[in-house]
């Protein structure tokens, strides 16, 4: 992708997110803890694609949801994450969105990230099986979900607490110390 669409793309997805922090009502997820985590694989701003089973038996998983890459609750909720990334130890954190690859990617770059984006940009259908999709506007509503060693729900963040990781990082330490 030349750097004309890369700068178009970012630019759609800032300004679609501007329109979107503007009046967010956070859907429910319709997931609880405790239920098995609905599996995927989607592209990662690591240049692989990234499948949610594969970390079974082996860490947590935290799976950040936001709706669009430079915007500001997404920036502060992205570098929230980096800051604290060392207390993520053994656990695995991935930033979701709806935008498409390039445009994470340039997001990722700009914030210096060093844990990976996903894309759920072609059908959408992550978003949708998480219960976080706003159809109507064709992105995810903010809300992350710790995903334990054994593929299970193990905490649930939506709306504005999810941009602090603090619940997300307590929930992995749990599935780090529970007895296995």
């Amino acid at each position: 992708m030349n750097m004309k669409n890369l700068t178009l793309a970012a630019l759609f997805a800032a300004l679609a997110g501007n329109l979107a922090a503007q009046s967010p009502q956070p859907p429910k997820t319709h997931l609880r803890v405790g239920d098995a985590a609905p599996d995927f694989t989607l592209p990662s701003t690591a240049g692989n694609t990234v499948t949610l089973s594969s970390f079974r038996g082996k860490q947590p998983v935290v799976l950040a949801f936001f709706p669009a890459a430079f915007t500001g609750g997404c920036t502060k909720e992205m570098l929230a994450y980096q800051a604290g990334l060392a207390r993520f130890e053994n656990s695995q954190v991935f930033g979701i969105s709806t935008d498409n690859v390039p445009s994470l990617g340039a997001f990722a770059e700009k914030l210096q990230l060093k844990f990976p984006l996903l894309s759920d940009f072609a059908k959408r259908d992550v978003a949708r099986a998480y219960g976080v999709l706003m159809p109507e506007r064709g992105f995810a509503n903010r809300a992350t979900f710790v995903i334990d060693t054994e593929g299970k729900i193990a905490h649930i963040d939506e709306g504005a607490t999810a941009i602090d990781p603090t619940g997300a990082e307590t929930a992995c330490r749990r599935v780090r110390q529970a007895p296995r």
